[in-house]
């Protein structure tokens, strides 16, 4: 089962569907829509007004006497019964809640730095568990604020490790499976509530293993990435795998296989990026000396530390790196063409867009032949791809 996207003037058309049935798919089409619209109006503006309630009344009573007021009148309406104050209701649910736990934290983390983390993780977890499991078994209120509360717990419980984290001062191995769980926590809660934004966020932590992430350099954002070869395989893994096993998985939970695989694509490829630009030494920030720290004597012997590494480890040159990844690229652009991985092809196109403008500058722009060539070797491939193409819809055709 896969998710097109037809025109349907065009299939009314050609009689492939009646007016009606058009009629019937753009309906269901712009409620789905309009669902997401309102749930991420609502979402955005509830963590808002908490936030907002928060720092305005900056003291502990008052934030935990205007929490429960809110709670109590939501509570109130939703009792009424009835769908069109619903919406009402759940937000004051919702703004309650989040005052109660969110005032809390920051209360604990302002006040008692000491035992915030060993507060916050285990109370986190408990309202996580309950959230999910009235949210599974339906009762107390709508799946929307259930889910939200689920959420709001499980910042909770990730925050309070994050604290304990830096605390105890956690290094590697333990800070990497830290990492690791703080992924499966929001892969699994995105999957358990359906929500593929949240399943998206896993990628973040699950990239942060090996150090890959963004930092501000003097006064811009960037994209940097000290283990780019180790990174791409280990996204290409998550990509082979998360594909896999949605072609034989249930739409449902095939959809959050999916936007993991892209989110691991669009990773790989910003690391692809860095080393096109700069060639890696493979493994110099995992078992080699890493970046200059405090624990060095001077950076003279650091320095000396790098050279000596860099001589005998493995390197991946930069013009190596920008005509493996243009490779790469190519093949993706292909198999999700043929696969109708439309996501996947999008982001494929568009870092050949980035790969191509980029080269252009930095490595080939004194080397016109390399564009020729490429230019040249371009029209057969695409004769080719299209042949493919036209023999594997005649078969699906015909069979």
């Amino acid at each position: 089962m896969m998710h097109v996207i037809a025109d349907t003037d065009a299939l009314v058309a050609d009689g492939t569907l009646t007016q009606d049935q058009a009629r019937v798919l753009e309906a269901r089409s712009r409620d789905v829509m309009v669902s997401m619209a309102v749930n991420a109006i609502l979402f955005c503006g509830i963590i808002a007004a908490i936030a907002g309630f928060i720092v305005w009344l900056a003291e502990p009573l008052a934030v935990t006497v205007t929490g429960a007021l809110m709670l109590a009148a939501g509570l109130a309406v939703l009792s009424r019964g009835g769908t069109t104050y619903a919406i009402f209701g759940n937000s004051a649910v919702l703004i309650g809640v989040g005052m109660l736990l969110g005032g809390a934290s920051v209360e604990l983390i302002d006040k008692y730095e000491g035992v915030a983390g060993w507060v916050l993780t285990p109370a986190g977890l408990l309202v996580t568990v309950i959230s999910l499991w009235r949210w599974r078994m339906g009762g107390w209120s709508a799946r929307f604020v259930l889910g939200t509360v689920m959420m709001m717990g499980l910042a909770m419980h990730l925050g309070g490790i994050e604290a304990l984290v830096h605390q105890y001062d956690l290094g590697a191995p333990l800070r990497n499976l830290v990492l690791l769980y703080y992924a499966a926590a929001l892969g699994v809660a995105g999957w358990q509530l359906d929500v593929r934004l949240i399943t998206a966020t896993a990628l973040i932590p699950f990239a942060q293993v090996l150090e890959t992430g963004t930092a501000y350099f003097h006064a811009v954002y960037a994209f940097y990435s000290p283990e780019p070869t180790l990174t791409i395989l280990q996204m290409g893994l998550l990509i082979t795998v998360c594909i896999w096993v949605s072609l034989g998985a249930m739409e449902r939970d095939a959809r959050h296989l999916r936007i993991l695989a892209v989110m691991g694509f669009i990773v790989a490829n910003l690391c692809a990026l860095v080393g096109s630009l700069w060639g890696d030494y493979v493994g110099e920030h995992l078992w080699g000396p890493g970046r200059y720290r405090s624990g060095w004597a001077d950076y003279d012997s650091y320095s000396a530390a790098r050279d000596a590494f860099h001589a005998t480890a493995f390197r991946i040159s930069d013009l190596t790196y920008s005509v493996l990844w243009a490779l790469a690229l190519v093949a993706m652009i292909i198999w999700s063409a043929m696969r109708h991985q439309r996501a996947l092809f999008n982001a494929a196109l568009t870092f050949a867009a980035i790969h191509f403008y980029t080269q252009m500058f930095e490595s080939f722009s004194d080397e016109p032949l390399a564009y020729v060539i490429g230019g040249l070797g371009a029209i057969p491939l695409a004769w080719g791809i299209w042949r493919l193409n036209h023999w594997m819809v005649s078969r699906q055709e015909q069979g």
